[in-house]
């Protein structure tokens, strides 16, 4: 009697295997399809609602110009505030880089510390705004601009040259 179960169970785990490879294969297959282009390989729940947002007008596709003149879109809510297009950002190139490389690591601290969006010339500092505040709607374009947060006032200022030695000389 506990072989039969057992074989009822290995039967049972080769259909769903079965059933998700067969959903796996369809899925891409939807995924080829020159209309879907915009979705992303792994699709999350939030993915699929922002996109449909997009096609239903409650939500914004926003151009992201790299320093390299290369561009990509994203999508955001047409609520959605300066972290949110950040966070945004940072999936489609995490997207992009998995897709082009492999596992690669960007210090996201790193470049926020360093640089800032920017719409028209205004810096999107502050990540509680809402994106319409600077004029952001549907199809507009933002690109990344050098910047550095000084840590006294954490607010950017210009970039100030990196001196390597800085500090050395107090204390000789």
């Amino acid at each position: 009697m506990e072989s039969g179960s057992k074989t009822e169970e290995n039967v049972g785990y080769s259909s769903i295997t079965a059933k998700k490879a067969q959903l796996q294969s369809m899925l891409s297959a939807l995924l080829d399809d020159p209309i879907l282009s915009d979705v992303p390989r792994k699709p999350t729940l939030a993915d699929v609602d922002t996109l449909i947002n997009l096609e239903l007008g409650s939500a914004m596709k926003i151009s992201v110009t790299k320093m390299d003149n290369t561009s990509f879109d994203v999508a955001v809510l047409n609520s959605a505030t300066v972290k949110d297009l950040k966070l945004a950002i940072r999936k489609k190139i995490n997207e992009i880089e998995q897709a082009k490389m492999g596992h690669r690591h960007i210090s996201w601290r790193h470049v926020w510390a360093n640089f800032c969006l920017a719409h028209h010339n205004e810096k999107l500092i502050d990540d509680n705004s809402m994106l319409t505040e600077y004029g952001i709607h549907n199809n507009s374009k933002v690109h990344f601009f050098p910047d550095v947060v000084s840590r006294a006032s954490q607010k950017h200022s210009k970039r100030k040259k990196h001196r390597f030695f800085h500090g050395l000389s107090k204390r000789s």
